[in-house]
This record gives structure tokens, C-alpha cells and sequence, in this order.
């Protein structure tokens, strides 16, 4: 996940050590499956689709100018593969350009999660991000998870930094009410 390791790496496979893309996999394999994941929800489609994602990558690598991190051009790779992938199941994205919502700001603390062990956290969230919808899970986990920026979130989904900005907050919200419910559900049973 070092930009200039990255660098090595690429120009080992473009003078013909294709042996060395193996680490660029390595490197980005999870997160790549991740973002597949949370578009196809389907493991095995999951793994076809980040396979998938690094064969285009490898074949176009001599496209990448460098201008971004590989990973945000890999991932975008692996988006698009994915959107690829369910456009045959009529995927509905709505466009928000048209709305702009700036400094709205919701109080997502969950005191109930801090009397919860680590795994356990883990168990919860996972189950409220699930609960949305795929680009929303995506943008929660690319934003939140892998701490990408809103430029690279742009260039990974082709979205815009609004569209992105307004997914976010009604994600969070979505978010906030389904953790809160499988949270004061599952907290009945603890204690």
C-alpha cells in the first residue's frame, strides 16, 4: 500500500517480471474483494468479480499513467466489473446530483457498542451495512473502512463528490436506525 512500492512493482511486470504482479495482488486482493462484495453480494460472484478486476488490470496495466494510486485505479477496475456484473439484474441508481446537503451532522454514537467485545462490534456493524443498499454499503465502506478520499471515491464510481456527499448522509442515517434496532434487539438477549 506504498505508492512508490506500488511503482516498482508495475514497472517489474511492464519490463516482463509478470511474476511481480503477484504482489500488487497480495497488496489489494481484500479490499478489492470488498468493494466487489458489497456491489454483487454474493461471495462466490464476489471472487469472480475481483479476479476478474486484476486479469483487466494486468492486461491494462500499461495504461496506468500514474496520475492516481493503483489501488484507486485498481478498484475502479473492479467497480466497474462488478456494476458490469448486476446490470443484468437491473441495478436502479438514483441520480442526486441536484441536491446538496453541507455540514449536516448526526450524532452516531452507540454507548451500547463499547459493552460489546471487538468481534461482536464487528458482527453488529457488518449486519447494519448489509441492510443497505449495495452502492450505499459500498460508499460506507470505501469512506469509513479503507478511508478513501471523496476524489478517489469519485474516480472509483464515476459518481460525483455531491452524489457521493448525499449517498454518505442518508447511508448513515440508514445506518445509524438499523444498528440501533439490531442493537437494542440483540442487547434484550445479553443482559
Amino acid at each position: 500500500m506504498n505508492p512508490a512500492k506500488d511503482q516498482i512493482y508495475i514497472e517489474k511486470v511492464l519490463r516482463g517480471d509478470t511474476s511481480s504482479f503477484s504482489f500488487l495482488v497480495d497488496s489489494y486482493k481484500d479490499m478489492a474483494y470488498t468493494i466487489a462484495l458489497k456491489i454483487v453480494r454474493s461471495p462466490e460472484d464476489a471472487e469472480e468479480v475481483a479476479q476478474d478486476g486484476f486479469v483487466k488490470a494486468f492486461q491494462q496495466l500499461q495504461s496506468f499513467k500514474g496520475n492516481s494510486k493503483f489501488s484507486t485505479w485498481l478498484y475502479t477496475i473492479v467497480y466497474r466489473t462488478a456494476i458490469s456484473k448486476i446490470r443484468k439484474k437491473k441495478l436502479e441508481v438514483t441520480d442526486i446530483d441536484d441536491y446538496v446537503i453541507e455540514n449536516h451532522s448526526i450524532d452516531f454514537s452507540f454507548p451500547q457498542l463499547d459493552l460489546l467485545k471487538a468481534e461482536e462490534q464487528k458482527k453488529y456493524v457488518t449486519l447494519a451495512v448489509n441492510t443497505l443498499t449495495e452502492l450505499d454499503a459500498l460508499l460506507i465502506t470505501l469512506f469509513y473502512l479503507n478511508e478513501n478520499t471523496f476524489d478517489e471515491i469519485v474516480e472509483i464510481t464515476g459518481l460525483t463528490k455531491t452524489n457521493i456527499k448525499v449517498r454518505l448522509f442518508r447511508a448513515r442515517k440508514k445506518l445509524f436506525k438499523e444498528l440501533s434496532k439490531i442493537l437494542k434487539t440483540e442487547l434484550k438477549t445479553i443482559l
